[in-house]
Protein backbone atom coordinates (compact mmCIF):
# COMPACT_ATOMS: atom_id res chain seq x y z
CA UNK A 1 0.00 0.00 0.00
CA UNK A 2 1.55 3.60 -0.82
CA UNK A 3 2.67 6.06 1.58
CA UNK A 4 1.50 8.68 -0.31
CA UNK A 5 5.57 10.17 -0.01
CA UNK A 6 5.48 13.33 -2.52
CA UNK A 7 8.87 15.09 -3.27
CA UNK A 8 8.58 18.97 -3.59
CA UNK A 9 11.20 20.63 -6.16
CA UNK A 10 11.39 24.07 -6.28
CA UNK A 11 13.67 26.86 -5.63
CA UNK A 12 10.93 29.24 -3.96
CA UNK A 13 11.41 28.10 -0.35
CA UNK A 14 8.04 29.74 0.77
CA UNK A 15 6.47 28.16 -2.55
CA UNK A 16 7.70 24.85 -0.54
CA UNK A 17 6.57 25.42 2.98
CA UNK A 18 3.18 26.75 1.54
CA UNK A 19 2.59 23.10 -0.41
CA UNK A 20 4.07 21.23 2.56
CA UNK A 21 1.64 22.76 5.39
CA UNK A 22 -0.99 22.22 2.92
CA UNK A 23 -0.49 18.49 1.29
CA UNK A 24 0.29 17.44 5.12
CA UNK A 25 -3.50 18.49 5.85
CA UNK A 26 -4.35 16.04 3.15
CA UNK A 27 -2.24 13.23 4.84
CA UNK A 28 0.42 13.44 2.37
CA UNK A 29 4.01 12.43 3.58
CA UNK A 30 6.48 15.86 2.09
CA UNK A 31 9.91 16.27 1.42
CA UNK A 32 11.00 19.44 -0.12
CA UNK A 33 14.17 20.31 -2.08
CA UNK A 34 15.35 24.00 -3.29
CA UNK A 35 17.96 22.51 -5.77
CA UNK A 36 17.21 19.58 -8.58
CA UNK A 37 20.47 18.11 -8.21
CA UNK A 38 19.76 17.26 -4.47
CA UNK A 39 16.54 16.29 -5.57
CA UNK A 40 17.73 13.24 -8.00
CA UNK A 41 20.28 12.03 -5.08
CA UNK A 42 16.99 11.87 -3.05
CA UNK A 43 15.16 9.83 -5.48
CA UNK A 44 17.95 7.37 -5.32
CA UNK A 45 17.06 7.01 -1.92
CA UNK A 46 13.67 5.03 -2.76
CA UNK A 47 11.16 6.99 -0.29
CA UNK A 48 8.99 8.81 -2.92
CA UNK A 49 5.87 7.62 -4.58
CA UNK A 50 5.86 11.16 -6.83
CA UNK A 51 7.68 14.06 -7.54
CA UNK A 52 6.09 17.40 -8.02
CA UNK A 53 8.83 19.82 -9.48
CA UNK A 54 8.89 23.83 -10.99
CA UNK A 55 9.71 24.18 -14.52
CA UNK A 56 11.78 27.03 -13.87
CA UNK A 57 14.85 26.83 -11.71
CA UNK A 58 18.56 28.15 -11.79
CA UNK A 59 20.65 25.37 -12.60
CA UNK A 60 18.55 22.19 -13.53
CA UNK A 61 15.36 23.33 -15.05
CA UNK A 62 12.19 21.27 -14.14
CA UNK A 63 11.92 19.82 -17.74
CA UNK A 64 16.47 18.40 -17.17
CA UNK A 65 14.80 17.09 -13.93
CA UNK A 66 11.95 15.16 -15.32
CA UNK A 67 14.06 13.66 -18.18
CA UNK A 68 16.75 12.48 -15.12
CA UNK A 69 14.04 10.96 -12.90
CA UNK A 70 12.29 9.32 -16.13
CA UNK A 71 15.39 7.84 -16.84
CA UNK A 72 16.73 6.69 -13.37
CA UNK A 73 13.20 6.27 -11.68
CA UNK A 74 10.70 5.67 -14.14
CA UNK A 75 8.58 4.30 -11.38
CA UNK A 76 8.21 7.48 -9.99
CA UNK A 77 6.11 9.70 -11.98
CA UNK A 78 6.61 13.65 -12.17
CA UNK A 79 4.27 16.17 -11.84
CA UNK A 80 5.32 19.77 -13.39
CA UNK A 81 4.53 22.84 -12.10
CA UNK A 82 4.67 26.25 -14.19
CA UNK A 83 3.33 29.77 -14.01
CA UNK A 84 3.65 29.94 -17.79
CA UNK A 85 0.45 27.41 -19.00
CA UNK A 86 1.14 27.45 -22.89
CA UNK A 87 0.75 24.28 -24.71
CA UNK A 88 4.22 24.36 -25.76
CA UNK A 89 5.12 23.91 -22.19
CA UNK A 90 3.20 21.05 -21.38
CA UNK A 91 4.05 19.24 -24.70
CA UNK A 92 7.91 20.04 -23.50
CA UNK A 93 7.14 18.46 -20.23
CA UNK A 94 5.02 15.26 -21.54
CA UNK A 95 8.17 14.77 -24.00
CA UNK A 96 10.65 14.45 -21.29
CA UNK A 97 8.63 12.23 -19.44
CA UNK A 98 5.89 13.90 -16.85
CA UNK A 99 3.19 12.50 -15.97
CA UNK A 100 1.15 15.28 -15.72
CA UNK A 101 0.93 19.52 -15.86
CA UNK A 102 -0.35 21.71 -13.78
CA UNK A 103 0.34 25.67 -13.82
CA UNK A 104 0.80 28.28 -10.94
CA UNK A 105 -1.07 29.91 -8.78
CA UNK A 106 -1.50 26.10 -7.91
CA UNK A 107 -5.13 25.36 -6.92
CA UNK A 108 -4.80 22.95 -3.61
CA UNK A 109 -7.94 20.72 -5.14
CA UNK A 110 -6.68 20.27 -8.45
CA UNK A 111 -3.05 19.50 -7.04
CA UNK A 112 -4.62 17.04 -4.74
CA UNK A 113 -6.31 15.06 -7.45
CA UNK A 114 -3.03 15.30 -9.66
CA UNK A 115 -1.21 14.09 -7.05
CA UNK A 116 -3.93 10.98 -6.42
CA UNK A 117 -3.82 9.96 -10.38
CA UNK A 118 -0.01 10.04 -9.76
CA UNK A 119 0.07 7.58 -6.75
CA UNK A 120 -3.20 5.22 -8.67
CA UNK A 121 -0.70 5.12 -11.68
CA UNK A 122 2.32 4.28 -9.41
CA UNK A 123 0.73 1.72 -7.46
CA UNK A 124 -0.69 0.32 -10.89
CA UNK A 125 2.96 0.49 -12.33
CA UNK A 126 3.88 -1.68 -9.49
CA UNK A 127 1.17 -3.75 -9.49
CA UNK A 128 2.26 -5.08 -13.25
CA UNK A 129 5.92 -5.14 -12.39
CA UNK A 130 5.41 -7.44 -9.55
CA UNK A 131 2.71 -9.80 -10.95
CA UNK A 132 5.06 -10.02 -13.99
CA UNK A 133 7.51 -11.66 -12.23
CA UNK A 134 5.78 -13.49 -8.90
CA UNK A 135 4.10 -17.01 -9.84
CA UNK A 136 0.89 -16.68 -9.36
CA UNK A 137 -1.31 -18.89 -6.44
CA UNK A 138 -2.56 -22.02 -8.01
CA UNK A 139 -5.09 -24.76 -6.80
CA UNK A 140 -5.21 -27.51 -9.24
CA UNK A 141 -4.85 -25.09 -12.75
CA UNK A 142 -6.96 -22.41 -11.19
CA UNK A 143 -5.26 -18.99 -10.82
CA UNK A 144 -5.76 -16.15 -7.97
CA UNK A 145 -3.73 -14.34 -5.42
CA UNK A 146 -7.30 -12.35 -4.21
CA UNK A 147 -8.12 -13.21 -0.82
CA UNK A 148 -11.78 -14.48 -1.79
CA UNK A 149 -9.40 -17.00 -3.85
CA UNK A 150 -7.33 -17.80 -0.92
CA UNK A 151 -10.24 -18.67 1.07
CA UNK A 152 -12.39 -20.59 -2.03
CA UNK A 153 -8.87 -22.66 -2.23
CA UNK A 154 -9.41 -23.49 1.25
CA UNK A 155 -12.44 -24.52 0.98
CA UNK A 156 -11.69 -26.23 -2.24
CA UNK A 157 -9.07 -28.26 -0.24
CA UNK A 158 -11.39 -29.07 2.88
CA UNK A 159 -14.26 -30.52 0.14
CA UNK A 160 -11.77 -32.47 -1.93
CA UNK A 161 -11.00 -34.77 1.00
CA UNK A 162 -14.97 -35.73 1.05
CA UNK A 163 -17.14 -38.33 -0.67
CA UNK A 164 -20.10 -35.77 -0.34
CA UNK A 165 -21.99 -34.21 -3.24
CA UNK A 166 -21.15 -30.74 -4.18
CA UNK A 167 -23.44 -28.06 -5.54
CA UNK A 168 -21.33 -25.28 -7.76
CA UNK A 169 -22.73 -22.03 -7.72
CA UNK A 170 -21.48 -18.64 -9.54
CA UNK A 171 -22.29 -17.14 -12.78
CA UNK A 172 -21.42 -17.47 -16.38
CA UNK A 173 -18.07 -17.90 -17.14
CA UNK A 174 -16.36 -17.62 -13.44
CA UNK A 175 -15.13 -21.44 -14.42
CA UNK A 176 -17.11 -24.12 -12.41
CA UNK A 177 -16.20 -26.92 -14.42
CA UNK A 178 -12.19 -26.61 -13.67
CA UNK A 179 -13.21 -26.11 -10.09
CA UNK A 180 -15.46 -29.05 -10.72
CA UNK A 181 -12.62 -30.84 -12.29
CA UNK A 182 -9.92 -29.76 -9.44
CA UNK A 183 -12.47 -30.94 -6.84
CA UNK A 184 -11.99 -34.68 -8.75
CA UNK A 185 -8.01 -34.02 -9.58
CA UNK A 186 -7.86 -33.84 -5.90
CA UNK A 187 -9.65 -35.61 -4.27
CA UNK A 188 -9.58 -40.15 -3.84
CA UNK A 189 -10.86 -40.53 -7.45
CA UNK A 190 -8.60 -39.01 -8.94
CA UNK A 191 -7.22 -42.18 -10.97
CA UNK A 192 -10.62 -42.89 -12.07
CA UNK A 193 -12.55 -41.16 -14.89
CA UNK A 194 -14.36 -37.32 -14.40
CA UNK A 195 -16.81 -37.15 -16.90
CA UNK A 196 -18.80 -33.62 -17.84
CA UNK A 197 -22.64 -33.07 -19.04
CA UNK A 198 -23.80 -29.85 -19.97
CA UNK A 199 -27.33 -30.47 -18.92
CA UNK A 200 -28.85 -27.69 -21.03
CA UNK A 201 -27.42 -29.04 -24.30
CA UNK A 202 -29.60 -31.63 -25.07
CA UNK A 203 -33.57 -32.08 -25.36
CA UNK A 204 -34.84 -34.43 -22.77
CA UNK A 205 -35.14 -37.37 -24.45
CA UNK A 206 -31.56 -37.61 -25.36
CA UNK A 207 -29.97 -36.25 -22.01
CA UNK A 208 -32.06 -39.18 -20.63
CA UNK A 209 -30.60 -41.47 -22.56
CA UNK A 210 -26.89 -40.18 -21.85
CA UNK A 211 -27.48 -40.16 -18.36
CA UNK A 212 -28.83 -43.52 -18.01
CA UNK A 213 -28.37 -45.41 -20.99
CA UNK A 214 -30.82 -47.06 -23.44
CA UNK A 215 -30.91 -50.60 -24.85
CA UNK A 216 -31.11 -51.46 -28.62
CA UNK A 217 -34.86 -50.56 -29.87
CA UNK A 218 -35.67 -48.43 -27.19
CA UNK A 219 -36.05 -45.99 -29.68
CA UNK A 220 -35.37 -44.89 -33.44
CA UNK A 221 -32.01 -44.23 -33.49
CA UNK A 222 -31.23 -47.01 -30.32
CA UNK A 223 -29.04 -49.15 -33.11
CA UNK A 224 -26.90 -50.37 -30.20
CA UNK A 225 -26.69 -50.66 -26.35
CA UNK A 226 -25.47 -47.61 -24.36
CA UNK A 227 -24.04 -48.01 -21.12
CA UNK A 228 -24.66 -43.56 -20.21
CA UNK A 229 -22.50 -41.50 -18.25
CA UNK A 230 -23.34 -42.82 -14.71
CA UNK A 231 -21.61 -46.19 -15.75
CA UNK A 232 -19.28 -44.30 -17.80
CA UNK A 233 -18.11 -42.50 -14.48
CA UNK A 234 -18.00 -45.55 -11.89
CA UNK A 235 -15.64 -45.09 -9.51
CA UNK A 236 -14.79 -41.23 -10.63
CA UNK A 237 -16.68 -38.44 -10.80
CA UNK A 238 -19.66 -37.51 -12.57
CA UNK A 239 -20.10 -33.71 -13.32
CA UNK A 240 -23.48 -32.02 -14.18
CA UNK A 241 -23.22 -28.57 -15.48
CA UNK A 242 -25.95 -26.73 -16.07
CA UNK A 243 -28.22 -28.91 -13.57
CA UNK A 244 -30.91 -26.27 -13.19
CA UNK A 245 -31.68 -26.57 -16.89
CA UNK A 246 -32.90 -30.50 -16.69
CA UNK A 247 -36.57 -30.65 -17.28
CA UNK A 248 -38.68 -31.04 -14.45
CA UNK A 249 -40.21 -34.09 -15.88
CA UNK A 250 -36.73 -35.84 -15.69
CA UNK A 251 -36.07 -34.74 -12.17
CA UNK A 252 -37.47 -37.38 -10.33
CA UNK A 253 -35.79 -40.06 -12.32
CA UNK A 254 -32.55 -38.30 -11.60
CA UNK A 255 -33.59 -38.71 -7.96
CA UNK A 256 -34.38 -41.85 -7.49
CA UNK A 257 -30.75 -42.69 -9.52
CA UNK A 258 -29.02 -40.24 -6.93
CA UNK A 259 -31.21 -41.89 -3.29
CA UNK A 260 -30.53 -45.75 -4.93
CA UNK A 261 -27.37 -45.67 -6.05
CA UNK A 262 -28.86 -47.68 -9.39
CA UNK A 263 -29.60 -46.59 -12.68
CA UNK A 264 -31.79 -48.44 -15.53
CA UNK A 265 -31.39 -47.59 -18.99
CA UNK A 266 -34.36 -45.91 -21.19
CA UNK A 267 -35.86 -49.32 -22.25
CA UNK A 268 -34.70 -51.94 -20.11
CA UNK A 269 -36.12 -53.63 -17.32
CA UNK A 270 -32.94 -54.51 -14.74
CA UNK A 271 -31.39 -51.70 -12.30
CA UNK A 272 -27.62 -51.12 -12.08
CA UNK A 273 -25.48 -50.17 -9.60
CA UNK A 274 -22.91 -47.27 -9.75
CA UNK A 275 -20.27 -46.12 -7.72
CA UNK A 276 -19.63 -41.81 -8.25
CA UNK A 277 -19.14 -38.88 -7.09
CA UNK A 278 -21.92 -36.02 -8.05
CA UNK A 279 -20.86 -32.71 -8.95
CA UNK A 280 -23.16 -30.39 -10.10
CA UNK A 281 -22.62 -26.51 -11.14
CA UNK A 282 -25.62 -23.69 -11.52
CA UNK A 283 -25.38 -19.98 -12.41
CA UNK A 284 -29.72 -20.24 -11.63
CA UNK A 285 -31.27 -19.24 -8.12
CA UNK A 286 -32.29 -22.83 -7.87
CA UNK A 287 -33.96 -21.82 -4.32
CA UNK A 288 -35.60 -19.40 -6.29
CA UNK A 289 -36.32 -22.29 -9.22
CA UNK A 290 -37.68 -24.61 -6.33
CA UNK A 291 -40.21 -21.29 -5.10
CA UNK A 292 -41.57 -21.29 -8.71
CA UNK A 293 -42.20 -24.79 -9.10
CA UNK A 294 -39.42 -25.98 -11.45
CA UNK A 295 -37.04 -27.72 -9.61
CA UNK A 296 -38.00 -30.32 -7.18
CA UNK A 297 -36.90 -28.89 -3.66
CA UNK A 298 -35.93 -32.83 -2.63
CA UNK A 299 -33.46 -33.10 -5.69
CA UNK A 300 -32.33 -29.45 -4.82
CA UNK A 301 -31.20 -30.90 -1.12
CA UNK A 302 -29.79 -34.08 -2.66
CA UNK A 303 -27.34 -31.80 -4.77
CA UNK A 304 -26.65 -28.75 -1.97
CA UNK A 305 -25.17 -31.08 0.51
CA UNK A 306 -22.07 -28.67 0.22
CA UNK A 307 -21.99 -25.80 -1.54
CA UNK A 308 -19.37 -23.69 -3.32
CA UNK A 309 -19.76 -20.51 -4.65
CA UNK A 310 -17.21 -19.03 -7.03
CA UNK A 311 -16.32 -15.37 -7.03
CA UNK A 312 -17.22 -13.10 -10.07
CA UNK A 313 -14.10 -11.74 -11.56
CA UNK A 314 -14.55 -8.13 -10.99
CA UNK A 315 -14.73 -9.00 -7.13
CA UNK A 316 -11.35 -10.23 -7.63
CA UNK A 317 -8.90 -7.31 -7.94
CA UNK A 318 -5.82 -7.63 -9.73
CA UNK A 319 -6.58 -11.06 -10.24
CA UNK A 320 -7.50 -9.75 -13.50
CA UNK A 321 -4.13 -8.95 -14.37
CA UNK A 322 -2.43 -12.29 -12.78
CA UNK A 323 -5.16 -14.10 -15.75
CA UNK A 324 -4.41 -11.57 -18.22
CA UNK A 325 -1.02 -12.38 -17.60
CA UNK A 326 -1.73 -16.14 -18.07
CA UNK A 327 -4.04 -15.81 -21.26
CA UNK A 328 -1.15 -13.43 -22.79
CA UNK A 329 1.55 -16.38 -22.41
CA UNK A 330 -0.72 -18.69 -23.59
CA UNK A 331 -1.79 -17.18 -26.74
CA UNK A 332 1.61 -15.40 -27.50
CA UNK A 333 3.17 -18.92 -27.31
CA UNK A 334 0.85 -20.26 -30.09
CA UNK A 335 0.93 -17.17 -31.99
CA UNK A 336 4.63 -16.96 -32.38
CA UNK A 337 4.73 -13.67 -30.41
CA UNK A 338 7.17 -13.59 -27.99
CA UNK A 339 8.12 -11.65 -25.18
CA UNK A 340 4.24 -9.89 -25.22
CA UNK A 341 3.19 -7.48 -22.09
CA UNK A 342 0.50 -5.60 -21.09
CA UNK A 343 0.66 -1.63 -21.21
CA UNK A 344 -0.02 -0.28 -18.38
CA UNK A 345 -2.89 1.62 -19.62
CA UNK A 346 -4.74 -1.81 -20.90
CA UNK A 347 -4.03 -2.61 -17.15
CA UNK A 348 -5.76 0.24 -15.93
CA UNK A 349 -8.86 -0.41 -18.37
CA UNK A 350 -9.25 -4.33 -17.33
CA UNK A 351 -9.09 -3.54 -13.75
CA UNK A 352 -11.92 -1.06 -14.36
CA UNK A 353 -14.12 -2.96 -16.36
CA UNK A 354 -17.06 -5.00 -14.74
CA UNK A 355 -16.54 -8.14 -16.72
CA UNK A 356 -20.06 -9.47 -16.79
CA UNK A 357 -18.52 -12.69 -18.68
CA UNK A 358 -15.96 -12.95 -16.05
CA UNK A 359 -12.91 -15.33 -16.47
CA UNK A 360 -14.46 -16.74 -20.23
CA UNK A 361 -14.37 -13.05 -21.12
CA UNK A 362 -11.08 -11.63 -20.21
CA UNK A 363 -9.90 -14.79 -22.15
CA UNK A 364 -11.56 -13.97 -24.86
CA UNK A 365 -10.50 -10.24 -24.65
CA UNK A 366 -6.92 -11.44 -24.43
CA UNK A 367 -6.63 -13.68 -27.18
CA UNK A 368 -8.48 -11.06 -29.52
CA UNK A 369 -5.61 -8.79 -28.28
CA UNK A 370 -2.50 -10.99 -28.75
CA UNK A 371 -3.79 -11.08 -32.33
CA UNK A 372 -4.65 -7.63 -32.86
CA UNK A 373 -1.32 -6.70 -31.33
CA UNK A 374 1.22 -4.84 -33.53
CA UNK A 375 4.14 -4.08 -30.95
CA UNK A 376 5.74 -5.74 -28.30
CA UNK A 377 2.66 -4.18 -25.76
CA UNK A 378 -1.00 -5.23 -25.60
CA UNK A 379 -2.50 -1.45 -25.89
CA UNK A 380 -6.00 -0.19 -25.18
CA UNK A 381 -6.81 -0.09 -28.70
CA UNK A 382 -6.27 -3.54 -29.11
CA UNK A 383 -9.20 -4.85 -26.74
CA UNK A 384 -12.70 -5.10 -27.74
CA UNK A 385 -14.07 -1.27 -27.75
CA UNK A 386 -16.44 -2.19 -24.81
CA UNK A 387 -13.62 -2.54 -22.71
CA UNK A 388 -11.60 1.01 -23.27
CA UNK A 389 -14.11 2.48 -23.48
CA UNK A 390 -16.22 1.15 -20.05
CA UNK A 391 -17.09 3.58 -18.01
CA UNK A 392 -18.11 2.39 -14.70
CA UNK A 393 -21.98 3.88 -13.27
CA UNK A 394 -22.64 4.22 -9.43
CA UNK A 395 -26.06 4.35 -7.79
CA UNK A 396 -26.73 7.76 -6.81
CA UNK A 397 -28.19 8.32 -3.52
CA UNK A 398 -27.95 12.03 -2.56
CA UNK A 399 -27.64 15.58 -4.18
CA UNK A 400 -26.32 18.66 -3.20
CA UNK A 401 -30.02 20.15 -4.30
CA UNK A 402 -32.78 19.74 -1.62
CA UNK A 403 -35.27 19.43 -4.52
CA UNK A 404 -33.65 16.49 -5.69
CA UNK A 405 -33.06 14.40 -2.13
CA UNK A 406 -35.37 11.14 -1.63
CA UNK A 407 -36.95 9.49 1.46
CA UNK A 408 -35.05 6.84 2.95
CA UNK A 409 -37.14 4.00 1.66
CA UNK A 410 -36.54 5.45 -1.83
CA UNK A 411 -32.86 5.13 -1.27
CA UNK A 412 -33.84 1.45 -0.40
CA UNK A 413 -35.89 1.02 -3.09
CA UNK A 414 -33.27 2.08 -6.07
CA UNK A 415 -30.27 0.22 -4.16
CA UNK A 416 -32.20 -2.92 -3.85
CA UNK A 417 -33.24 -2.74 -7.23
CA UNK A 418 -29.85 -1.80 -8.16
CA UNK A 419 -28.46 -4.99 -6.33
CA UNK A 420 -31.07 -7.31 -8.34
CA UNK A 421 -29.73 -6.11 -11.49
CA UNK A 422 -26.12 -6.30 -10.67
CA UNK A 423 -26.59 -10.01 -9.30
CA UNK A 424 -28.71 -11.12 -12.42
CA UNK A 425 -31.97 -11.30 -10.49
CA UNK A 426 -29.99 -14.10 -8.54
CA UNK A 427 -32.06 -13.76 -5.02
CA UNK A 428 -30.45 -15.82 -2.78
CA UNK A 429 -26.70 -13.85 -3.53
CA UNK A 430 -29.10 -10.18 -3.67
CA UNK A 431 -30.17 -11.81 -0.26
CA UNK A 432 -26.39 -12.43 1.00
CA UNK A 433 -25.26 -9.15 -0.70
CA UNK A 434 -28.26 -7.26 1.51
CA UNK A 435 -27.45 -9.14 4.61
CA UNK A 436 -32.07 -9.49 3.84
CA UNK A 437 -33.74 -12.62 4.20
CA UNK A 438 -34.74 -14.14 1.48
CA UNK A 439 -38.51 -13.65 2.22
CA UNK A 440 -38.01 -10.25 3.05
CA UNK A 441 -36.34 -9.29 -0.29
CA UNK A 442 -39.38 -11.22 -1.80
CA UNK A 443 -41.68 -9.20 -0.37
CA UNK A 444 -39.84 -5.68 -1.36
CA UNK A 445 -39.49 -6.67 -4.96
CA UNK A 446 -43.29 -7.63 -5.11
CA UNK A 447 -44.26 -4.51 -3.15
CA UNK A 448 -41.69 -2.25 -6.00
CA UNK A 449 -43.63 -3.85 -8.68
CA UNK A 450 -47.30 -2.90 -7.86
CA UNK A 451 -46.16 0.83 -7.02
Amino acid sequence: MTKRRVMIVDDDQAMCEMLEAALKRKKFQVSWFLKADEALAGLREDKYDTALADINMPGMSGIEFCERAAANRPDVPVIIMTAFGSLETAIAAMRAGAYDFITKPVELELLVLALERALEHSALREQVRLLSQDGANQFSGIIGKAAVMEKFFEQLRRVAATETSVLIVGESGVGKELAARALHNEGRRQAAAFVPINCAALPENLLESELFGHKQGAFTDAKNDRSGLFMEANGGTLFLDEVGEIPLSLQPKLLRALEERRVRPVGGDRERPFDVRIIAATNRDLETAVEEGIFREDLFYRLNVIQLEIPPLRARGTDILLLARHFIQKFAASMGRDKLRLSEKAAQKLLSYSWPGNVRELRNAVERAVAMCRFDQLMVEDFPEKIWSYESRHVLVGAADPTELVSLPEVERRYILHVLKTVAGNRSQAARILRLDRKTLYRKRQSYEET
